[in-house]
């Protein structure tokens, strides 16, 4: 393995992502190598950032809909021996209402049951798009060609962190301790192309990962601005953020 070829495996050391001679060979290399010992501790610490950026907590609904249930989820009672001569009529009115509340009770139960399979739908969906996102920028920090640049917001609030890989044709954002927008307001990425904005993405929240839509290949530089719900085509002002592709 040359020393060019060295130079390429900053992102997959960082990631754990090398082979045990592979590894050791880096790491004699990376003594003597100024330029990749930062690089690889830039790449730590997105790596980092990235897996605090995403969680997921379980759904509080999901506890409070079978505490509800619980007074109403009566046991069933006892199957008494039939009688010789027909029940009284006291006796047959109380027999309909514990049939009617059995019948409530496993109403009740079902639908705490379906709501419970829903959420769990939900919360599996979640967690299979946020492994998907993972791997996908697993894939982008390790590509030989993997670049990161982060920069801070306007007014200092909060940073942000891009990394784009032009062999994979893909960039990916990381914000850090921005304020959360307010209702009816968005972040919204952009590659600037020259003087032209491309629309690249949203991100609702102040703190997160995304992989940014398009490609980086022919972008100058990385922008992140306020817009409306929804996103805009063009931004609507200037960049609270602008990090350059370089």
């Amino acid at each position: 393995m040359s020393t060019a070829d060295l130079h390429t495996l900053t992102g997959a050391y960082a990631a754990h992502a090398l082979e045990a001679d592979e590894s050791r060979r880096f790491e004699e290399h990376l003594a003597d190598c100024p330029s990749c010992a930062a690089e690889v501790a830039e790449f730590r610490a997105t790596l980092a950032r990235l897996g605090s950026a995403e969680s997921t907590a379980p759904p509080a609904s999901l506890k409070a809909a079978v505490l509800a249930a619980l007074p109403t989820a009566r046991q069933q009672a006892p199957a008494l021996a039939p009688r010789a001569a027909g029940k009284r009529p006291g006796e047959r009115r109380w027999w309909r209402l514990a049939l009617a509340a059995c019948l409530a009770a496993a109403l009740t139960t079902g639908a705490v049951a379906v709501q419970q399979h829903r959420e769990a739908d939900r919360a599996r969906a979640r967690a299979t798009a946020l492994q998907q996102q993972q791997d996908r920028f697993a894939d982008l920090l390790t590509a030989p060609d993997a670049r990161t640049a982060t920069a801070a917001a306007t007014g200092g609030a909060g940073a942000g962190t891009v990394v784009w890989s032009h062999s994979r044709a893909r960039a990916g954002f990381l914000a850090t301790g921005l304020p959360d927008p307010a209702n009816g307001r968005t972040y919204e990425l952009w590659f600037a192309d020259g003087d032209v904005m491309r629309p690249a993405g949203l991100m609702p929240g102040g703190n997160g990962a995304l992989l940014l839509t398009g490609s980086p290949n022919g972008a100058d530089g990385v922008g992140l601005t306020l817009e409306p719900a929804g996103g805009s085509e063009h931004p609507s002002g200037a960049p609270i953020m602008l990090l350059p592709l370089s």
